[in-house]
């Protein structure tokens, strides 16, 4: 046999043990098909929060400044608060000049007063109309009825030959005028009425228009004392006594530091998944806030990209100004839900195959997931709460149905 011949015989015989080793191997004859105590990890399904979400890292600000304007145009009368000064909820800071506003409020209870009376008036005009056209109206029929019982006699006395047929041709066109200056009048009655009832509401819309004008000014004349509208530090007050100012000019600035903010950055990579409204957990001690995404800054500054997050316990108790802390931006979440640590391979709303640990072995089954999250993954199907799943060390065991375990 020449050498060719024999590298080829070779090399045919090492193919076939190769392929031969393989189906043994696949198919587990040279395998055991026991676990040993040791060789293997397990992860416990239970019931808990699945969290999908974004690291992102902030610091604890002021919620924002408190702009308070002027309600209207006025003198400032006195200035009672200065700025670096600490304020309560409600403390005066300065007193606009009033007497403006309360002649004015002055002139309108005047106007109240001559509209009411005209009311009053325009009321009792009415009722005495309205008795007028009912006695109108009502002369009227009387004289009708009464045409109708004069045209009877008049029959009576045309069948025996003591009236001319004229006389009751007249009586009965008397009657037909009569009863069509009647129909008149009650058409004209009711129009007149009509007219009545819209000069009563008209009055009406009048004062409700002055009595709303009213409360306006006097609440207007209530905000000319200026108060802190929460509580803070006063860091600037725009103007001095015996000065004038205009409606909405600005008046005051303070801090308020009973609320607080977080400015956030996270790095430029998740732009695209930061939006405003997202949800998000803010890490404070031992404790998660929840808040949402506000503004976002549209420069990118290193990397990163900066946010606001509102939250919605703004003014807890362990906010303090310039503290740091850690944010999860939720992509997603589901709170008591079916769920087992995350594991290589796991894919959302895809079918996974586990080994479920029952007495002294292991049962493969086939599970669904759900939603993944940063370290849990939802279940769908397949698996209940306490079933312990083999996570590590099956190696060549996958292709079996059932794995006896060592005790």
């Amino acid at each position: 046999m020449t050498n060719k011949k024999k590298l080829s015989f070779i090399l045919l015989v090492s193919l076939l043990l190769v392929a031969l080793a393989a189906v043994l191997y696949y198919s587990g004859i040279l395998l055991p098909n026991t676990l040993k105590p040791g060789n293997y990890t397990t992860a416990t399904v239970d019931r808990g929060q699945v969290l999908s979400a974004i690291n992102a890292t902030g610091v604890v600000e002021s919620e924002s400044e408190v702009l308070v304007l002027s309600p209207g145009a006025g003198i400032i009368e006195s200035i009672l608060a200065e700025p670096g000064i600490r304020v309560k909820e409600g403390d005066l800071i300065l007193e606009l000049n009033k007497e403006n506003v309360r002649d004015q409020i002055e002139d309108i209870k005047d106007q109240l007063e001559v509209r009411r009376n005209n009311l009053e008036r325009t009321r009792l005009n009415a009722q005495s109309t309205r008795l007028d056209l009912d006695y109108s109206e009502e002369v009227k029929k009387l004289r009708i009825t009464s045409l109708k019982s004069q045209l009877a006699d008049q029959k009576q006395l045309l069948e025996v030959g003591g009236i001319s047929p004229a006389k009751i041709d007249q009586t009965e066109q008397e009657i037909t005028l009569a009863e069509k200056d009647l129909k008149t009048l009650t058409e004209k009655n009711s129009i007149r009425l009509k007219q009545l009832r819209m000069e009563e509401k008209g009055l009406l819309l009048q004062i409700q228009m002055q009595e709303k004008l009213l409360k306006e000014k006097e609440q207007l004349l209530r905000e000319m004392s200026i108060r802190a509208p929460s509580s803070g530090i006063i860091l600037a007050v725009n103007g001095h006594e015996g000065e004038k100012v205009g409606a909405d000019q600005l008046l005051v600035r303070m801090s308020n530091l009973s609320s607080f903010k977080i400015s956030g950055s996270v790095e430029e990579k998740f732009a695209k998944q930061l939006k405003t409204g997202n949800k998000v957990l803010v890490k404070l001690e031992d404790e998660q806030l929840e808040g949402t995404v506000g503004t976002i800054t549209p420069l990118v500054e290193n990397n990163k990209i900066q946010f606001n997050v509102h939250l919605k316990e703004s003014s807890h108790p362990k906010l303090i100004a310039n503290q740091q802390v850690e944010i999860q931006i939720i992509n997603n979440l589901k709170g008591n839900t079916l769920r087992i640590e995350k594991q290589p391979g796991f894919e959302t709303d895809k079918t996974q195959t586990v080994f479920v640990l029952q007495g002294n072995k292991a049962v493969k089954k086939e599970i669904t997931l759900g939603i993944t999250g940063n370290n849990f993954c939802e279940i769908l199907s397949g698996l209940n709460e306490g079933d312990v799943i083999i996570t590590d060390g099956l190696g060549a065991f996958r292709h079996l149905d059932e794995i006896e375990i060592q005790k």
